[in-house]
Order: structure tokens, then sequence, then C-alpha cells
């Protein structure tokens, strides 16, 4: 179950809009992501100890394999969330959010005792990349579409398209050249984040939520099959016990939005319904978000940023389907 990251060409299939036209118009490029870094779990158990501290089946992840994986506390609550790919057998690259890097693989590293992998910051050895658009295909000469693709030193790891808008990231040695293509900002990329439906894990949201908060467990962020994690029990009585209170939605709102603040709905002035998750300022103008709701709150009335007079969130309608809770 949810054996590649997100399901990328059933998503590009459903969507289709003027919306996503534009969308198509703004995203064409490549984009350097500073805001990126790489965590590097190297060893003969580096799969074995990554497969028991993350949402996802390490353990069996291939050479043409990437996924979506979030770290959890015992109390299932994301502490960091990971695109992670194999470079070698032994030798696996986790990309997260550079601002929670350092305190992420100090956790992770606290519970590798005997195990045989060593987990070390990459971030200076490797430049992250973002491709959108025909830069994604014009980086392979075959016109591969497998997940992930090793090119020289250089490897090419599918994510979920924005829209229609096809999206890869580029992880490559520090110095060499970047892909071919047109520059693209770093606040298109994040936009375009943002309308893939996938929340990362930033500073300002950690521990905040459960991965089915932000739709993880629908998007081949979570293995419910797989064996035990820190959190899991928590992750899994949260699908399975038919609790999903929370779940996440994108937004549309005139002022700036950013991680960490706070909605409220108008039918209670005085608590707050959820939460932005991950926002980026929209070439349209405006900002765009996912954000973490009450479900309750999102099936209707009005949505506002910050206090019950606050600007207006205008809801948009998710680039995949959710998966039920059971």
């Amino acid at each position: 179950m949810f054996t590649h990251i997100y399901q990328w060409p059933m998503i590009i299939q459903r969507m289709t809009s003027p919306f996503h036209t534009t969308l198509a118009q703004h995203l064409q490029g490549v984009a350097r992501l500073t805001t990126l870094g790489v965590i590097r779990a190297q060893g003969e158990d580096a799969a074995k100890f990554l497969h028991g501290q993350l949402t996802q089946d390490v353990a069996l992840l291939g050479q043409h394999d990437a996924r979506l994986a979030a770290f959890c506390s015992a109390k299932g609550r994301m502490l960091a969330s990971f695109t992670l790919f194999k470079r070698g057998p032994d030798d696996i690259f986790l990309v997260c959010s550079q601002d929670i890097l350092a305190p992420t693989l100090k956790r992770l590293s606290m519970f590798v005792l005997r195990a045989k992998a060593k987990l070390s910051d990459a971030s200076a050895d490797w430049a992250v990349y973002g491709l959108a658009g025909s830069a994604v295909s014009a980086t392979v000469a075959d016109g591969s579409t497998a997940i992930k693709t090793d090119i020289g030193d250089a490897t090419r790891t599918l994510l979920s398209p924005a829209g229609s808008v096809p999206r890869a990231l580029w992880v490559a040695p520090a110095g060499s050249a970047p892909p071919a293509g047109d520059t693209l900002s770093l606040d298109l990329w994040q936009w375009g984040s943002v309308h893939s439906g996938i929340a990362p894990i930033t500073a300002p949201v950690v521990e905040a939520y459960v991965p089915q908060m932000l739709n993880y467990e629908s998007v081949g962020g979570v293995n419910f099959q797989k064996g035990c994690y820190p959190g899991q029990e928590v992750v899994a009585r949260s699908q399975f016990r038919g609790t999903l209170k929370r779940r996440g939605y994108l937004v549309h709102c005139d002022a700036p939005l950013a991680a960490g603040q706070e909605v409220f709905h108008d039918g209670d002035a005085t608590q707050p319904c959820g939460t932005v998750a991950f926002a980026a300022a929209a070439p349209t103008g405006g900002s765009d978000a996912v954000v973490s709701l009450q479900v309750a709150a999102a099936s209707g009335g009005a949505l506002t940023l910050g206090a019950a007079d606050g600007p207006g969130l205008t809801l948009l309608p998710l680039p995949y389907p959710l998966l039920d809770d059971i």
C-alpha cells in the first residue's frame, strides 16, 4: 500500500480547469531550493534503522522509488517530514526543511545506538533544485517516468504535481552545473508546492499535527502495514477508530499568510478552528495555503485569518481524494 511517493500520474489525469492553466503559465523552470537541506543515512543498517523511526516503509525502498515520510513524537505529532530515496544500497537521502534539519538530525541520532548507521548533515555537499513543467522531462534523455532516476551524480525525484504541472526534485553535488531550464523563483516554487496539497513540516508547525491532519495518509506518507515507529499507536488509532476531526485544505486569502497563523470560523469567534500549515504568495495576488481545519468548519460558514473579524479565507479544491477513516 502506497509504495511510491504520491500518486502523481493519477492526479494529473484528474485535475483540469482554467486555474490549472494559470499554474502552468507560472510554474515553468528550475528553482534553487535554499530552504531545503539533506540528511544522509549511511551504513548496512541505515534502511532498517529509518524503517523503525518513520511512518513509511523504508525496508522495501527500491532504487527507483522515492517516498514521503514523517518523523513523529511518541504522541504521534509530526517533528519533521521528508522526501527520501536511495543513492546506493546503504546510502539514503532525506530531504527536509532546512530550518528543522539540525534538531531533527540530533533527535534521530539519539536512537541509532548500536545500529550500523551514520547520520550526517549533507546540505553543504549537495544542492537541491526544484524542477517544474517542461524542465522535468528535459532532465532525462530517454523520457523515463520512473519515480526516482539517477543521472550521473545527480538524482531526479518526481513529486506530486501542482494541478497538472509536473514537479521534481533534483539533488546534485554542490558546485555542479544546475539542470537546464529557465530560472524559476523560490516564491513561485513554494506556491506550486502549496497547490500540490502537501504541506511540509517547518519550524512554526513542529509537533502541531498528527499526519492525518495534513492528509499524509491520503498521499502515500503513512504506511499502515509496516511495523512500529514512534507515535504509531496514535496515528493508527486516529485512522481506524473514526476519530479524524481535522484534515488539510487549500485556501486563498487576499492578505499575506504564514505558517502557524490561526484560522477562525464564524460559528465560534472565541476559539480557532485550525492553523495555516504552509503558505506562499500567489502571483495573481494574495496568498494561498494548506491549512489544517476542523472538518466541521470546512463544511460551511465563513473562515477568517487571525480573528473573527480578520481577512476572509476561500476554500479551494484539493488536487487529490481523501482516504476515508475506517
